[in-house]
C-alpha cells in the first residue's frame, strides 16, 4: 500500500506535479491510498491547492483508509504502515520516523518528480 499525506498532496497541487501517475508509473500493483482524516485536514485548509487535492482524491478514487481518527495524520500513518509500505510525504519529523520503522519513503524533489 502507498499512503499519501496531507502535505504531499498539496505541493504536488502546488508545484503541479502529476504524482499519481508518477507512482502508478513506478509501482504498478501498489494500492494506493490516505488516511481518512486527511481529508478532514484538506477540507479546514481554505485554500485553492487544499480543494484541488479533495477534488484529486475523488477523481483518482483513492481508497480511503477508515481510522479513529483518535491522533493526529502522522501518528495514524505510522500506526498503520507495516513493512512493504510506502508513505508519500514532506515532513522531515515523519521522514525520519518512517525510516527509523525502515518504511519506504517517496517525496516531491525539485517540484518535478516523484522519489
Amino acid at each position: 500500500m502507498i499512503i499519501l499525506d496531507t502535505d504531499f498532496l498539496v505541493n504536488s497541487i502546488k508545484y503541479k506535479v502529476d504524482v499519481i501517475s508518477q507512482i502508478i508509473y513506478d509501482y504498478p500493483t501498489e494500492k494506493i491510498g490516505i488516511i481518512d482524516k486527511t481529508i478532514d485536514e484538506l477540507k479546514n485548509v481554505n485554500n485553492l491547492n487544499a480543494r484541488a487535492a479533495i477534488h484529486l482524491v475523488k477523481l483518482k478514487n483513492l481508497k480511503i483508509i477508515k481510522t479513529k481518527k483518535d491522533k493526529i495524520v502522522d501518528d495514524l500513518i505510522l500506526d498503520y504502515v507495516s513493512e512493504g509500505d510506502i508513505v508519500c510525504t514532506q515532513d522531515l519529523r515523519l521522514k525520519r520516523k518512517l525510516k527509523e520503522k525502515n518504511i519506504k519513503v517517496l517525496t516531491i524533489r525539485q517540484k518535478k518528480y516523484v522519489r
